[in-house]
């Protein structure tokens, strides 16, 4: 097993792409042959009926849902992916590696204030995770509590008035309060994010920034995965765009977002 520090000194840079202040960077990275995965997406699993995710138990409970894995494969589940239905929509807390044959359960943030009330007995993955720096904002949150107290918690009154805010500057409020309001309100918009850039083959990660201010990378273990959630997280980040989110003067360079890769790389793991 590579160390975190090996697996970034592996990163190439590609040529930025820019649309409406929003600029991403592809990560490439330097490695042998790929063998096909040996895990299922979240929402692969669950449109083969081998997963089902549901409601901890018959009364619910907020921070937490049930998990089971019927595959003979581990199920990736990815931070911030929207998981619709049961008594209210919730993203995960955090990315998690489920083995094969296992049932768990994992730690969520409701996105849906307004709602208690059942309205299907398993959730689906929705075609957006959360915006970008509703994502930040929670992850900080969720560290903290690890490190605190072991737990993988949110501040959920944090994430619904968050959530709130963006609804009312994007004049995209619901009764529920849900997330997925605003990406409804404002999908046109939001397509054309996603219509203006494109996965690169072999492309295992992307940087995102809003003219000079990088706002965050992802990165993937593999390319397929990138390839499949390059669309939603572009969605997440043009959600931003849209609401406003300050950029630096000066358009952000392959330079800056190497030096954030070296900095990542040589964090301790």
């Amino acid at each position: 097993m590579r160390t975190l520090q090996e697996e970034f000194s592996r990163i190439e840079i590609g040529r930025s792409s820019e649309f409406r202040n929003l600029i991403l960077f592809p990560l490439m990275r330097q490695s042998a042959p790929l063998q096909p995965l040996d895990y299922l997406l979240l929402e692969d699993g669950i449109a083969q009926g081998k997963v089902r995710v549901t409601e901890l138990h018959a009364g619910g409970s907020v921070p937490e849902l049930r998990l089971e894995n019927n595959s003979e494969l581990p199920i990736l589940l990815v931070d911030g992916e929207e998981l619709v239905g049961a008594q209210q929509n919730r993203v995960l807390n955090l990315t998690i590696l489920v083995p094969a044959k296992h049932t768990t359960v994992i730690p969520v943030s409701c996105v849906e204030a307004g709602r208690w009330k059942m309205e299907s007995t398993d959730l689906k993955v929705a075609d957006h995770i959360m915006y970008s720096l509703g994502r930040g904002e929670r992850v900080t949150h969720v560290t903290a509590s690890m490190r605190s107290s072991g737990t993988h918690k949110s501040d959920q009154g944090a994430v619904w008035r968050d959530i709130a805010a963006k609804a009312t500057r994007l004049m995209a409020s619901s009764p529920t309060g849900a997330m997925s309001a605003i990406y409804e309100r404002h999908a046109s918009s939001v397509e054309e994010f996603a219509r203006a850039f494109t996965w690169r083959e072999g492309q295992c990660g992307v940087a995102f920034a809003i003219g000079g201010r990088i706002l965050g990378l992802e990165i993937f273990d593999h390319p397929e995965v990138m390839r499949r959630f390059f669309q939603k997280l572009v969605r997440s980040y043009a959600l931003d765009v849209l609401d406003g989110t300050p950029a630096a003067n000066e358009a952000a360079s392959v330079e800056a977002v190497s030096a954030l890769v070296t900095q990542i790389g040589a964090a301790r793991s």
